[in-house]
């Protein structure tokens, strides 16, 4: 199974709805993912084994995994298109 990583700068409640809302939308296109909410200090290691990276705060660093806008899923401004990027992203793994 995939695995997804959403981090914001506590790790609790804008990661966390936004994790909610992938998992959702994930499961309308029949996608299994596990999807982890993390704050940005503890990116380096919840990355180690994703599939995908979904920060919704500006990072520092570039990471070898695809990254796709956490922004988008927060509000909804270019949802589908990164959307579309996610699902590219874990099904080409």
């Amino acid at each position: 199974m995939a695995k997804i990583v959403v981090a914001c700068g506590s790790g609790v409640a804008t990661s966390e709805m936004v994790a909610v809302k992938l998992r959702r939308l994930l499961a309308e296109r029949g996608a299994e993912a596990e999807v982890v909410a993390v704050d940005v200090a503890h990116v380096d290691d919840a990355l180690v084994d994703a599939d995908a990276f979904v920060p919704v705060v500006s990072t520092e660093r570039s990471y070898d995994v695809p990254t796709v806008s956490g922004v988008a899923f927060l509000t909804g401004m270019n949802q589908e298109d990164e959307l579309e990027r996610l699902l590219d992203a874990i099904r080409g793994r």
